[in-house]
């Protein structure tokens, strides 16, 4: 049997347990995804008149996203792309509310959102050790269970987080009739509950295994982080008909080239310094919809990252104490 496409040569980036994680997020993001994409709005009968005194006009760019393109669709990240901050510290922060873990616990998720808001930009480090203690944490759970409690926490602190612009080229995509996934790191039953809430087709994320819908705190594969990005919208687009070229892609972080240079329309959105450079030596389109662009940066001085850490610290202990 001849081997699938993006096990061949040519995609020597991806390990095969990026495969594997990127298959199994497809699958699981098929599964749950709408049935009913939004359909496109209806578009003006006329346009402006002319008349023989009318000067001549160049003829109008291509729309995009293309109405009524069925070979097309759009992969959106979430973390800093489509919601300001990361999904799974918020998600955290949920959790010790509802006292599934200590205040130990709640300071290294503090800490970790801190650094994501001070370099504006993921730590592969900080990314895995939130993703190892989220797992610790779930581990026995029901799956049905961490769904409700999603739910919940998405109302409580991330549909304020929300970033409109975004939001607003993910409903063009759905108004051209094409259907519209996140693409994150975070838990794909997270994922699912706020492109849910978004009107969103669906989700690729990272799947955590479960045995008869209870959590066994290990993964399929390995996070949908860099190259299992890639390899889940490949798989998502092989299973679904698609045609990657006429595909978008929209993602803040360098981490996620590998996803956008699988499409024909790859965008920067809220870029770190990484992915601006590159999308700008790619001819990428960029969008910033942050103000102030960007306060703090990487190189900030080290008070100030003090600062950020001192900030989350005393938010996390007044929560703790307005439990008490």
């Amino acid at each position: 049997m001849a081997a699938p496409g993006w096990l061949t040569p040519r995609r020597r980036s991806a390990t095969a347990r990026s495969v594997l994680a990127g298959e199994a997020s497809a699958e699981a993001a098929r599964k749950t995804a709408l049935t009913e994409p939004a359909g496109p709005e209806s578009a003006p009968t006329s346009g402006p008149e002319s008349g023989p005194e009318s000067a001549p006009q160049a003829p109008p760019e291509p729309e995009f996203p293309v109405a009524g393109d069925d070979l097309a669709a759009a992969f959106f990240d979430l973390d800093n792309t489509v919601m300001q901050g990361a999904a799974i510290f918020h998600f955290g922060r949920g959790l010790y509310k509802r006292e599934f873990f200590r205040r130990r616990e709640l300071a290294r998720f503090a800490w970790q959102q801190a650094w994501f808001r001070l370099a504006g930009v993921e730590d592969p480090d900080h990314m895995q050790d939130a993703r190892d203690s989220a797992l610790s944490i779930v581990k026995g759970h029901k799956v049905s269970e961490l769904m409700a409690i999603g739910e919940e926490i998405y109302d409580e602190y991330m549909a304020e987080r929300i970033w409109p612009g975004t939001r607003a080229l993910a409903q063009a995509h759905l108004d051209a009739g094409q259907k519209v996934w996140l693409v994150t790191a975070a838990p794909v039953e997270t994922a699912t509950i706020i492109a849910r809430r978004l009107g969103l087709t669906g989700a690729l994320g990272t799947v955590a295994e479960s045995v008869d819908g209870v959590y066994t705190g290990k993964l399929v594969g390995e996070p949908l982080h860099g190259p299992a990005k890639a390899e889940a919208v490949r798989a998502l687009a092989t299973a679904e008909g698609l045609d990657l070229e006429r595909c978008a892609a929209y993602s803040d972080s360098h981490n996620d080239i590998p996803m956008l240079s699988l499409v024909g329309h790859p965008y920067a959105i809220n870029p770190d310094t990484k992915l601006r450079k590159h999308a700008r030596a790619h001819d990428w389109r960029l969008r910033d919809y942050r103000t102030g662009r960007k306060a703090v940066k990487v190189g900030v001085p080290a008070a100030a990252g003090v600062g950020a850490l001192a900030g989350g610290a005393a938010a996390a202990i007044a929560l703790h104490r307005r439990r008490r």
